[in-house]
């Protein structure tokens, strides 16, 4: 190895290593509750600290929400596809369960959002 491969190696450790602490610092915050869209209409708002469970309801469709310990979670849904249920529970200011066919999003919100979901929002 010469010089100049050692220093590159180091200046791209350096990079990642800034990148890496940047982006982790930079996670969004725990959102406080979770509003309800149907067809891009808000309809319902669950704060998260509160454990319960609701059925949205469009037209003949159903997806059932489950708020538990500062989660929210789509457990059962009768679309064809089942996306929204196999999405990770959520709680983070800005993240979504969005069920298409249902015309159904599950909003996070409230706490801080991250100077990246802002950006990208």
């Amino acid at each position: 190895m010469k010089k100049r491969d050692i220093i590159l190696i180091g200046f791209i450790l350096v990079i990642a290593l800034c990148s890496y602490f940047y982006f982790g610092m930079s996670k969004a915050k725990v959102g406080n509750e979770a509003v309800v869209i149907i067809d891009g209409v808000e309809t319902e708002k669950f704060p998260l600290s509160v454990d319960t469970e609701y059925v949205i309801e469009n037209g003949n469709h159903y997806n059932k929400l489950v708020i538990k310990d500062g989660y929210a979670k789509v457990l059962e849904a009768d679309c064809p596809d089942k996306y929204c249920v196999n999405q990770k529970k959520v709680n983070k200011s800005g993240e979504k369960i969005i069920c298409l066919p249902n015309k159904v999003v599950v909003e996070i919100r409230g706490g801080e959002e991250s100077h990246i979901d802002s950006i990208a929002s």
